[in-house]
């Protein structure tokens, strides 16, 4: 037997299992590195988060990235050499990662990386009849595997869409598995780049899990920081926070297609960016920037609110947020007042840092592909319990 495949199987038959979850998000931040010891599987899931890191990308890294992000046209070979740059770029901050945590790379097991994502094409994006849904993650698992030396499991969306899924919000898996439970309905509410919840029913039935994307998180504020001001994201709502909401931008804003699209649904930083809102200025009165900046937080919240209230009603759902969108106060102010039956905790209190979250419920996932079994969603997910992701051995 080939000696990684033994390997890989031996840690598949372990009692638990050391991953390194790592998440790219939109947003560009940085690297998300998660050591986690993962016990058991499916509905015995337990999970420790050992280690956690950011590491921040220089702008250089970043401006790499947005020229194939979101973009209708691309320099092709120039995102084919991209795909193998950021495998190789993502492998060496995890030995870094490994380094300042003092970890024997002995100490993992497996690698789960999401990857970078650059396209996001659900069906009602596209506009092509005959196309599937698409979505696709640069940073190559075979170019990470041999850097580091480590397994590596990467690619979990495609799976999600060969199945008939949209490929995301892939949340619902760990959600599920990580954070129900039994005699309480929560709602774990991620504001990334994109928005998006899960509903955890208080009676811990998985075909009654619901989760969707509710449309921009802090895509839209984050692009439009970058370009007036060179700034990251608007810390702590400062400039938010001194403008007064345009209602007219905002009913211009939430007049768009994808508010009257059925759930589930996806979207992304594609639909929801800076041409979208000049577009939705350009007849009105220019509005200030602190003017701008409040009314896209309250469109986020609304829209969040709004896709609750749609699909779960008002009921007295515990809300756990996490995302980059949970520490903006100007967004979670207006969500309190909009969701007044809730009560709203940070995911900290669950154990799990709300920044680490995604990259820990990548280390679940692929924790479930090594020894997991399928769980039934039912078909209200449109997608039945899947195992994802791809395999990439280092030699």
């Amino acid at each position: 037997m080939n000696q990684q495949i033994e390997k890989l199987y031996h840690i598949s038959k372990a009692k638990e299992r050391y991953i390194i979850g790592l998440m790219s998000g939109t947003s560009l931040d940085g690297l998300d590195l998660a050591y986690c010891r993962v016990k058991g599987s499916g509905l015995n899931t337990e999970v420790e988060l050992l280690e956690f890191d950011t590491i921040a990308y220089q702008e250089s890294f970043k401006n790499e990235i947005r020229q194939v992000f979101a973009k209708q046209v691309v320099d092709f070979p120039y995102l084919t050499l991209l795909h193998a740059r950021v495998g190789t770029f993502h492998a060496e901050l995890i030995l870094q990662f490994l380094a300042d945590k003092n970890i024997q790379k002995d100490r993992v097991d497996v690698i789960a990386s999401h990857g970078q994502t650059v396209m996001h094409v659900p069906k009602h994006q596209h506009h092509y009849p005959d196309m599937p849904n698409a979505t696709l993650q640069i940073g190559d698992g075979d170019h990470i595997a041999v850097t580091t030396g480590i397994i590596t499991i990467s690619d979990f969306r495609q799976k999600h869409v060969a199945a008939g899924g949209e490929g995301a919000p892939l949340a619902v898996y760990g959600d599920y598995l990580i954070f129900g439970k039994i005699g309480e309905d929560r709602i774990m509410l991620n504001m990334g780049g994109i928005a998006n919840f899960t509903y955890l029913p208080a009676n811990g039935d998985a075909s009654q899990v619901f989760v969707t994307d509710t449309g921009p998180g802090n895509t839209m504020m984050d692009a439009y920081m970058k370009h007036h001001f060179d700034l990251p994201y608007d810390q702590n709502a400062q400039l938010s926070s001194q403008g007064n909401v345009d209602v007219s931008l905002l009913k211009a804003l939430k007049d768009h297609y994808f508010f009257s699209l059925p759930f589930p649904k996806t979207t992304g930083p594609e639909v929801f960016n800076l041409d979208l809102l000049r577009q939705k200025i350009e007849p009105l009165s220019k509005p200030s920037h602190a003017d701008i900046m409040a009314t896209l937080a309250v469109f986020t919240a609304e829209t969040i609110a709004e896709s609750i209230l749609r699909t779960i009603g008002n009921q007295p759902f515990s809300v756990f947020s996490s995302g980059g969108g949970a520490h903006n106060p100007k967004v979670m102010h207006h969500l309190k007042s909009l969701l007044p039956n809730c009560t709203f905790d940070d995911l900290s209190v669950t154990g799990i840092h709300g920044d680490a979250k995604e990259a820990v419920l990548f280390a679940v996932l692929a924790n479930e592909t090594l020894a997991g079994n399928p769980v039934n969603f039912g078909i209200r997910q449109g997608v039945p319990g899947i195992c994802m992701g791809k395999i990439s051995l280092p030699a």
